[in-house]
């Protein structure tokens, strides 16, 4: 196919194995995003992720200058650079990374860029991330230089319009500008905003620089020979329709009538299914986990460990201990953001409390746990006693009874001397303002009923007495020894002799109380947040304990095993396996089994009636790999996964309206991805390629697939493909040879009817069975009788006659609507003209029945 061209470095033989990882596809993020969002309230941070390294294209000695774009918006990263060493372009498509920019870091590291390229409208994590980065005078590689481009060179209309207006050598000038999108599109994830906009503006700065052009003429470009995609070391690439079809992700509108406008929530998919988390931060790395699978077999086998042991019947109660402390882990990040503002609330100081106390039962729980496991290490050095003394300080000190009343700082007795004699004071005032009203009254008119002494808060004590009916006016108001201060509510409050001395003698208590918390308040922040490096590692390694806890709960409710890994082994073997989501949808499952290792068998051709399980198997291998590969238990008796770098997908087209792809389009954008990017490591699912056009076209395009691949040998990809192009075998379309195996779905015909085993078994089909399924589906008896026929005939090479029966039913039908028009005409009307009649009415209607 034509994309072949976009990446000059692939040939038939098959790539280098360092070539290989620089054209694989770096895992796409399930969620939205691209231009900038309004900020959530809560702060949004992933959790760590510590496996693997990140790698490229590139050669370290070669020092080749490299140049950088780099976008960063709501927790997706979207990287693209120029290798001057080529003159090729490296994207890596949209991809989660957390506020400390993990992932940006590792890439840094790797290509060791001369010139960074960004916006100059950035937030504050990026901005400290750079800046932190200009720092570093004496780092080894030197320093690059970062440039700052105006935003809307990185908008994403004006970088669509650069790269489809580029230049490019690997594009034949006789292409039109509609087939230049449709080429371009299936080698750029135009889906992938962050990573587009990116390109557009590495495209401007390439074009403001010259690089590698500086004294030519200004008429001649940059070159750019290529597109290549970019994947970290250890990560396993799989695209965005990978993950759709494949249901590991799956967004449904919410059904809530108050989440309409924002509200989604997962649907039946991979993830929904494994997704026992406690945590907030454990959902966030189950969900970096399925975006990140990994190659990492000691991070994998880390994983498997720790939820083997949870699975030992013994350890079902601590397990469930554990979850239960794991829910108390709250969002103490966003706590401490607000502790730097002093903006904390009341409810956070109990949050914060019960997350400490709860991070200690989990250092003291894995304690009590086998040390040979890191993650239970981990936990029991790492939560230090700076956590107990946070707990220690915030228990003595909050009153969190108190607060939640007051909805205010308030501290516990004992405390601080003064604080307590103001709050026995203001306990003890009604009594004592009761008999200072006593003394009042006595001093008063005796047409003055009663009064009483109050205290607000920040005016200090009033004496209240209430308005007799001769204080009409403001000048009524006036009494003698005292100072008139306001009416309200039919009362008069002044300022008395005695009022005075209170105000002198007890002050402000309410006012003074709090002035006196809040200084505690802030004391105790400033304790908490000079210990604050502790909770990140709290929630690192809590996270990982909840991640692993929901992996574990799954695999004993649904009976999963534990996979084995085999460098060795190029492909999978799966004894007995099962569809993770149709096992819970169907009343029985039947598991089959699946082998792709070595050099035998590496391309499996699965023919089967339709609705025979042909699609279940592919994504059954499909999931239990990718299960594998981020580390949980697999449905499967047995599961040995080896080097698999790369999971490729043809099942479903996912439209694009914005792209105004056809359907077919969109299918050979998926099939050439596979084409141009799968390694001898990859697994590639094809499934019905070619039904979306012409017989004959389909066919040949699929048998050309597979003979490209065929051609490679023993670097052939391990390939599945279903199909009910049962004339690929017939013609022996496909070389015969080791490399090739035929697979079947297992039927029995009963009479009839046609009897589904959904056992996987060697062989051919012999028919596709498509008029059983056209009755399963509902279709009349007369028009399955009549495809029957005209299958036959046509497998038969004779021609196809129309049934007599219809035929002469037809007929009949004509010669009545033209006897009935006969019977209508009105020969004693003057206007008739027969000759109009016979010619328009008769003569059609005749020719028709003859």
């Amino acid at each position: 196919m034509a994309s072949v061209r976009a990446t000059p470095g692939r040939t038939p033989q098959g790539p280098r194995p360092q070539a290989a990882l620089a054209t694989c596809s770096s895992p796409a993020p399930v969620q939205g995003h691209g231009e900038a969002e309004e900020e959530e309230e809560e702060e949004e941070q992933e959790p760590a992720e510590v496996s693997g390294r990140p790698c490229g294209s590139l050669d370290p000695k070669s020092g080749a200058p490299i140049h950088l774009c780099i976008l960063w918006n709501s927790g997706y990263l979207g990287i693209a650079y120029y290798d001057t060493s080529d003159s090729t372009i490296h994207f890596m498509p949209d991809a989660p990374d957390n506020e400390s920019l993990k992932l940006l870091q590792r890439v840094l590291d790797e290509i060791n860029p001369r010139s960074i390229v960004t916006t100059a409208k950035q937030d504050e994590n990026m901005t400290r991330f750079l800046g932190k980065l200009a720092s570093q005078e004496h780092s080894k590689p030197k320093r690059p230089e970062i440039i700052f481009l105006p935003s809307v060179d990185f908008g994403l209309e004006i970088s669509k319009q650069r790269l489809l207006s580029g230049n490019y050598t690997f594009i034949p000038y006789s292409m039109t500008t509609t087939e230049k999108i449709l080429f371009l599109s299936s080698i750029i994830p135009f889906d992938c905003l962050l990573t587009v906009r990116a390109l557009g503006g590495l495209l401007k700065f390439l074009g403001r620089r010259r690089i590698g052009v500086e004294l030519e003429d200004y008429n001649i470009s940059v070159p750019i020979l290529g597109f290549k995609k970019f994947v970290l070391t250890h990560l396993v690439s799989i695209d965005q329709d990978t993950y759709s079809v494949l249901q590991i992700f799956k967004s449904e509108p919410h059904p809530s009538v108050y989440k309409v406008a924002s509200g989604l929530k997962e649907g039946l998919s991979l993830f929904g299914i494994l997704n026992r988390c406690r945590c907030k931060w454990g959902e966030k790395l189950l969900r970096l986990w399925f975006t990140r699978p990994t190659q990492d077999l000691e991070e994998l086998n880390s994983r498997l460990d720790v939820i083997q042991f949870f699975l030992l019947p013994q350890n079902l109660d601590m397990a469930q201990m554990l979850h239960r402390l794991l829910g108390h882990i709250k969002n103490v990040p966003l706590i401490l953001k607000r502790m730097k503002l002093s903006h904390t609330k009341t409810s956070d100081w109990q949050v914060l409390y019960k997350t400490v106390y709860s991070a200690l039962g989990l250092r003291d729980a894995c304690r009590s746990l086998p040390q040979s496991i890191q993650l239970f290490q981990d936990i029991a050095q790492e939560f230090s006693d700076d956590l107990h003394h946070i707990a220690s300080l915030i228990g003595k000190v909050v009153d969190f009874e108190g607060s939640l009343a007051e909805n205010h700082f308030t501290v516990l007795p004992n405390i601080d001397p003064d604080i307590d004699e103001k709050k026995r004071r203001l306990m003890g005032l009604p009594s004592f303002l009761t008999e200072v009203a006593r003394k009042e009254l006595e001093n008063l008119d005796s047409r003055i009923p009663s009064c009483s002494v109050i205290y607000i808060p920040l005016i200090g004590f009033l004496l209240s007495i209430p308005r007799l009916p001769s204080m009409a006016e403001a000048s009524d108001f006036e009494i003698e020894g005292l100072d008139f201060m306001f009416l309200s509510e039919g009362k008069l409050h002044y300022r008395s002799a005695r009022t005075k001395e209170l105000d002198a003698l007890l002050g402000d208590l309410h006012c003074d109380i709090r002035d006196q918390e809040t200084l505690l308040m802030h004391q105790l922040q400033c304790q908490v947040l000079a210990r604050a490096a502790v909770f990140t590692r709290v929630l690192d390694l809590a996270s990982r304990l909840d991640v692993l806890l929901a992996l574990a709960s799954a695999a004993r409710d649904y009976g999963y095993s534990r996979p084995r890994y085999s460098p060795q082994l190029l492909g999978v073997r799966i004894q007995n396996g099962r569809h993770p989501l149709m096992e819970l949808c169907a009343r029985t499952f039947v598991p089959n089994s699946a082998e792709c290792g070595g050099d035998r068998g590496r391309v499996k051709v699965i023919t089967g009636p339709n609705s025979s399980g042909k699609s279940i198997y592919l994504k059954q291998v499909g999931l239990i790999t990718f299960m594998a590969l981020v580390g949980s238990f697999v449905p499967a008796e047995e599961a040995e996964i080896g080097a698999v770098d790369a999971i490729f997908t043809r099942i479903h087209s996912c439209e694009s309206i914005s792209l105004g792809l056809s359907t077919f389009m969109i299918d050979l954008n998926q099939v050439a991805k596979a084409v141009n990017n799968a390694t001898k490591q990859s697994l590639v699912l094809i499934d019905e390629f070619g039904k979306g056009t012409n017989t004959v076209d389909g066919l040949a395009l699929l048998a050309a697939v597979l003979r490209h691949w065929l051609a490679l040998g023993p670097t052939c990809p391990h390939i599945f493909v279903a199909t009910n192009f049962l004339s690929l075998v017939q013609l022996q379309l496909l070389p015969q040879g080791p490399l090739v195996q035929y697979l079947t779905m297992e039927t029995c015909e009963d009479g009839d009817d046609l009897v589904f085993f959904y056992q996987v078994c060697d062989g051919l089909a012999k028919a596709s069975h498509a008029s059983h399924t056209a009755a399963q589906a509902g279709l009349p008896d007369q028009l399955l009788t009549r495809g029957k026929e005209v299958s036959d005939l046509i497998r038969s090479g004779k021609p196809i006659k129309p049934v007599k029966e219809l035929l002469k039913e037809k007929q009949m039908e004509n010669c009545q609507m033209l006897v009935d028009k006969f019977l209508k005409l009105d020969l004693e009307d003057p206007n008739l003209d027969l000759d109009l009649f016979m010619s328009q009415e008769v003569l059609p209607a005749g020719t028709a029945i003859l």
